[in-house]
């Protein structure tokens, strides 16, 4: 769950340090004061959209700090190994930093991650439904992959998915094919006479290396054995030879060291070097019997090299890219072959039709159990949320092979006893629209893995008795997961095991935000505030004591 949460120079927070409870809170104040603004900093933390505009007024840059409970095993935590990031005191902290011009950084346990990375950290963790996801539930893709999360189904959906394009693919090709015969024919014929033409050459890169170096030895092989013979001589063969003097000064300095046994470093350095001397020595003269001068030689290796140079600005490449090059036309030339073979194409296109046709049949085996679950359980809920009578169904209809399966889903409901089904988006008021969509996220949620559920003013469009239920829905998920929920409903916030006022003030001429976490007194003075604006008077308070004991 959420511990911590730290904010710094976010739109018009300045510094909060947010210490989060276990259960169900409740986020609640005026319009305009920010606490949508809290969500926003925790979803950037999440891995979300940043903007320039979310950086403070005047600062340089936002910074946001989420530290979660970090489970004792599981997927994340596996992931997280995965990934080489730190996982050993029990807790993961993502950081989020964001910039005036717009760049962000982000980190997890203090390692440097992309946002990529911090996004999937952040899916693990918290699930935040904002105040207009009930809109989204008028889209077919909404609908399909809220059905498919539902069943357990987003990476068989994917699969799905691949397969369809993957056999799409090849329907495409054949039919390229076809169409382009006379045309894959004569590049076919051009492909492959460059093949032969690469391989009569008999390129490889190594030998291109081995050559080169053997042309660098040859071209200077005069230079090499003059330079060698000169040294030789410097070395031992000349009048003050360096080996012979060597000799010479280190038993000169042994025998000084009989009578001042100081000098003994001094030996031990002219012995090392005398060594040394000797052993380049014979490596010289070893090195200089190999050296020949061969004309014919060199001539055979420029003839070499003249002929991979040409090939490689023939097809204007560098000499190196010529085995790269000769892989892409033997790939071209198979794809090409392939093609011009109706019988192999024809099986490559039914082996893809297949694996969709078995992995879109998957799919529909998740998904129909799926959709008779959801559907019985919208339904239950609506009979509490001021439609008895009402009915929801997950409809699924079958439909031409698509990257989406083999079925449409489409949400349908009744939103009064006797009415027939219809298409949500047709039917639903705007009210019945956020009844019905805050059903449908409640349920849902009540099957996620995820430890915390974050709510943005979700109880839009309800009000009296189904607000209340919705309260003791939020408190029910939040018995057994943190639930945190901004909400401008009494009856919802009565329903919380906590509760945090924000506000707006004054500070040093510019507006801030601030939160402050209510006890008992202060929680029913929120709640009359809510219940009865500017005038609150003692009843009105009464009704909120009777609300939060009721609660």
């Amino acid at each position: 769950m959420l511990r911590n949460l730290t904010i710094r120079d976010f739109v018009i927070v300045d510094r909060l340090e947010l210490e989060f409870e276990a259960g169900f809170g409740a986020l609640t104040g005026e319009t305009g004061a920010g606490k949508s603004i809290l969500l926003d900093a925790l979803g950037l933390a999440l891995g979300g959209r940043g903007e320039a505009a979310m950086v403070r007024q005047g600062c340089e840059r936002a910074e946001v700090s989420a530290e979660f409970d970090l489970p004792a095993a599981g997927e994340l935590l596996d992931w997280l190994r995965e990934q080489a990031l730190p996982t050993d005191d029990g807790a993961l902290i993502l950081r989020r930093t964001l910039d005036a011009g717009g760049r962000s950084r982000a980190w997890i346990n203090g390692s440097s991650v992309t946002l990529a990375q911090l996004r999937c950290a952040g899916e693990w963790l918290a699930d935040i439904h904002g105040q207009h996801a009930h809109h989204a539930l008028l889209r077919a893709d909404a609908q399909r992959a809220l059905l498919d999360a539902h069943a357990g189904a987003l990476p068989l959906a994917s699969e799905v998915a691949r397969c369809h394009r993957e056999w799409q693919r090849l329907v495409r090709l054949r039919r390229e094919a076809e169409a382009d015969s006379e045309n894959s024919a004569r590049e076919r014929e051009l492909l492959a006479w460059q093949l032969r033409e690469l391989d009569d050459l008999g390129f490889d890169p190594a030998e291109w290396q081995e050559i080169n170096a053997e042309h660098g030895r040859l071209a200077h092989a005069a230079g090499l054995i003059e330079g060698a013979e000169e040294t030789l001589v410097a070395l031992a063969e000349g009048d003050g030879a360096v080996c012979s003097v060597l000799r010479h000064v280190d038993a000169r300095i042994a025998a000084l060291a009989d009578y001042d046994p100081t000098l003994a470093d001094v030996r031990d350095l002219l012995a090392a070097a005398a060594i040394q001397a000797d052993e380049a020595l014979h490596a010289l003269r070893r090195y200089r019997d190999r050296l020949d001068l061969d004309p014919g030689r060199l001539a055979e290796v420029e003839q070499r090299i003249a002929a991979v140079l040409d090939m490689a600005r023939k097809h204007r490449v560098a000499p190196e890219a010529l085995g790269e090059l000769r892989q892409q036309w033997q790939a071209r030339l198979e794809a090409l072959e392939a093609s011009a073979d109706p019988q192999r194409m024809a099986v490559a296109e039914a082996e893809a039709r297949r694996r969709f046709d078995a992995a879109a049949a998957e799919l529909s085996a998740c998904r129909a159990p799926a959709a008779q679950r959801l559907s019985a359980e919208i339904t239950e809920a609506m009979q509490t949320l001021a439609m008895a009578g009402g009915r929801f169904e997950v409809a699924l209809e079958a439909c031409e092979p698509s990257a989406n399966g083999v079925e449409t889903v489409e949400f349908r409901v009744a939103a009064n006893p006797g009415q027939a089904l219809r298409s949500l988006a047709k039917v639903a008021s705007g009210g019945e629209l956020s009844r019905i969509g805050l059903a449908i996220q409640v349920m849902t949620s009540r099957d996620s893995a995820v430890p915390t559920l974050i709510f943005d003013e979700v109880d839009v469009g309800i009000g009296g008795r189904v607000a209340e239920i919705v309260g003791t829905l939020l408190a029910r998920l939040g018995a057994d997961r943190q639930v945190l929920c901004v909400t401008h409903l009494p009856q919802v916030a009565a329903c919380a095991d906590w509760q945090w006022r924000i506000a707006k003030r004054e500070h040093d001429g510019a507006t801030v935000s601030e939160v402050v976490a209510l006890g008992a007194s202060e929680r029913v003075e929120e709640i009359a505030r809510m219940l009865g604006g500017v005038n609150i008077t003692a009843t009105t308070r009464e009704h909120a004591a009777e609300m939060l004991n009721r609660s």
